[in-house]
């Protein structure tokens, strides 16, 4: 891999974690494991090793978690930095640790116990009073969530034996039992339910009305000292000795070891008995017991150099494979579900698997009726890990995808260069919803009123069925107050102005809103151009469309397809018949210009105008401005640093200006 390559892969890596911190911290609703998210993190700090010169202070690697969300508590400057902890995964890299520790250190106390998947809570306690819980936030300031933490039966509101201040550090979880009678309630209440009992834990501490923290059963486990005052306390176990002396609940059955063997053990048994807990884990903590060594091993800016996190692999169960199903995505895309009979995986019961793609499918050869190993690391998605092919049952034959969509009967595409297959078809039912949004989004019809509210209201009641059904809402008007969907009369009317008034949008955001696949803004835009109406873009052959820059052929027949098909005749003939603009404007060519009716494009960066001010010039002429250079392109006004399209110009034979020569050619007469 050379350098660029590193240097590329750096910069995905940190997006994509980014990305997922922002999903697990703020939003709770993480996507992958924690073993998947750890690989990610393993795979940055690898390359950020071998490649120091592209370590910033910003990487993921150098910060800590996600940022506190405003909305939910005012935020909090922590005391003490709330620090992540390093992940290994080997017996070997403890090893390498507590080897490393304890030539550092001499001889070494390590504690080691249960790692507790949920959401970091600091609890601080003035004279023995509880005043205020913090969540750990970005490590550096988190919100204030005090009201919540006092209705956790767990957290002690009052000490019996207080230091003059303390402030301890927990995780907020929640245990198998507590969150399958949540997820019965939010069943019962048509609520959305909820993917797991960290996601549930963090999400129920951030509401703003206690009664719902106290109704859903939140756990805690305090597992650090933070900061003490009027007291001297030596080390780990003697701070859990004065917190059980309080009341305060510990993590249960941790373990003191000196040598690596003993450690070892004690990660091994935690990681034996994690399956019969009633809450998950991901993993075991080894931490030094002296306070006063770990002061002098000290941290970075993420992590403390005197603990790290055993992270175990993921727990794998066998079961039957009984089906892959089919799903159509609101994109079009279909994706796989193994379906299987069921297994216990981190306390939950799994009965389904995503199987990504036909590749992934193909790459493990899994075919219906084989056994197959499924995991749930992190206690988040359940995956199909492998096969056991020995125990295949005769006459079991590969699984390929189907060419048709098994929502409406299209053919399906095979996405280029990747793995996925797809539903093109516009009108495909499973994508109505995704194909209006685009529909009325601000790069096609912009249609104001309309969206993620009010869209699925309209599909659910019957009211659009296709694009062409929302020019048919006017007439309608009295169902819509009746059914409540745009609200009272005010609004409902605000938003039929809003779709009269797109009836006026340029042919170029009609045939963007179509969402042929493919064909965006730009290639719209350049389509209609080319074309100069709907009509004449639909009787244009592939190899018409494909003289327009940056149309391929697959694009070109995608084109060709959609105007082909008889549904999709119908709706634009319905679009037509409602009054929406489907030939573009022609500019009144001004008297006595010499570029009237010709076309330009404008190509690097001008000295004397702005593009915009040089297409309203050329527009105010009578010339028409393009974007892309064909053979229909009259002149190219090149700027500094013209490039492609430049070179294009050049090898078609284009007459190109100067910035000065534009100014001549406008005011020049015609002949």
């Amino acid at each position: 891999m050379d350098v660029a390559q590193v240097k590329a892969e750096i910069l995905q890596l940190r997006k994509e974690i980014r990305r997922h911190n922002r999903k697990y911290y703020e939003l709770d609703a993480p996507e992958i494991s924690d073993y998947e998210y750890d690989k990610l993190m393993q795979r940055l700090k690898d390359l950020e090793a071998a490649y120091p010169e592209f370590i910033t202070p910003t990487s993921p690697t150098q910060t800590v978690g996600g940022s506190a969300r405003r909305e939910a508590g005012k935020l909090v400057a922590h005391d003490v930095p709330m620090l992540s902890l390093q992940d290994v995964f080997s017996r070997e890299e403890v090893e390498t640790f507590i080897a490393d520790t304890t030539a550092k250190l001499g001889a070494v106390e390590f504690v080691v116990e249960e790692k507790i998947d949920g959401l970091s809570l600091a609890l601080r306690y003035e004279a023995g009073k509880l005043i205020q819980a913090v969540t750990r936030g970005d490590g550096t300031q988190g919100e204030d969530v005090t009201e919540n933490a006092r209705v956790i039966a767990d957290v002690v509101q009052e000490l019996v034996d207080a230091p003059r201040y303390l402030e301890i550090r927990g995780e907020v979880y929640m245990t198998h039992k507590d969150f399958e009678a949540t997820n019965a309630r939010q069943e019962r209440l048509g609520l959305k339910t909820f993917a797991n009992p960290r996601n549930c834990a963090a999400g129920t501490l951030r509401q703003l009305d206690s009664r719902i923290v106290k109704e859903r059963r939140l756990s805690m486990f305090v597992f650090n000292l933070q900061k003490i005052e009027g007291a001297e306390i030596q080390s780990h176990v003697a701070a859990y000795d004065l917190m059980r002396r309080n009341g305060i609940k510990i993590i249960d059955g941790y373990a003191v070891c000196k040598t690596f063997e003993e450690v070892w053990r004690a990660i091994e048994a935690i990681g034996t008995r994690r399956e019969t807990l009633g809450y998950d884990i991901d993993g075991a903590v080894i931490k030094v017991n002296d306070f006063a060594q770990r002061e002098e091993l000290g941290a970075t800016s993420k992590a403390p150099r005197w603990a790290m996190a055993y992270k175990y692999p993921p727990t794998e169960r066998e079961t039957i494979l009984r089906n892959i199903e089919l799903s159509v995505g609101r994109t079009g895309r279909i994706t796989p579900t193994a379906v299987f009979d069921a297994v216990s995986l981190n306390g939950t019961r799994v009965e389904r698997a995503t199987l990504h793609n036909q590749d992934f499918i193909s790459g493990l050869d899994v075919r219906i009726g084989d056994t197959i190993r499924v995991y749930k690391s992190g206690e988040i998605i359940p995956r199909v890990s492998g096969v056991e092919v020995s125990k295949r049952p005769e006459g079991a034959a590969p699984f390929k995808f189907p060419e048709t969509c098994p929502a409406c009967g299209h053919k399906l595409e095979r996405e280029e260069n990747a793995a996925d297959y797809r539903c093109v078809n516009p009108n495909c039912p499973a994508q109505l919803e995704n194909h209006l949004l685009n529909f009325v989004g601000r790069n096609a019809m912009d249609i104001h009123g309309l969206g993620e509210t009010s869209i699925p209201k309209l599909i659910a009641e019957g009211f659009i069925k296709t694009v062409a059904d929302i020019y048919k809402l006017q007439g309608r008007r009295e169902e819509l107050l009746a059914k409540k969907i745009f609200g009272l009369a005010k609004a409902t009317d605000k938003i039929l102005a809003a779709i009269e008034e797109s009836k006026q949008n340029s042919p170029a955001k009609l045939l963007t809103g179509l969402g042929i696949f493919g064909v965006g803004s730009a290639a719209a835009r350049d389509l209609i151009g080319e074309f100069g109406s709907l009509d004449k873009l639909s009787n244009a052959t592939i190899e018409d469309l494909q003289g327009v820059s940056d149309v391929g052929e697959k694009t070109a027949r995608r084109i060709r397809e959609f105007f082909d098909d008889a549904d999709n005749r119908k709706i634009l003939a319905e679009l037509k018949e409602a009054g929406l603009t489907m030939e573009q404007e022609q500019q009144i060519a001004a008297e006595g210009s010499a570029i009237a009716g010709k076309t330009f494009v404008l190509t690097g960066k001008l000295i004397k105008y702005t593009r915009d001010a040089a297409g309203k010039l050329i527009a105010a002429h009578g010339g028409i401005v393009k974007s892309t250079v064909s053979k229909n392109t009259d002149y190219v006004i090149a700027g500094d640093k013209a490039g492609a399209k430049l070179s294009k110009a050049w090898e078609l034979g284009i007459t190109i200006l100067s910035e000065d020569e534009f100014e001549q050619l406008l005011t020049s007469e015609q002949n």
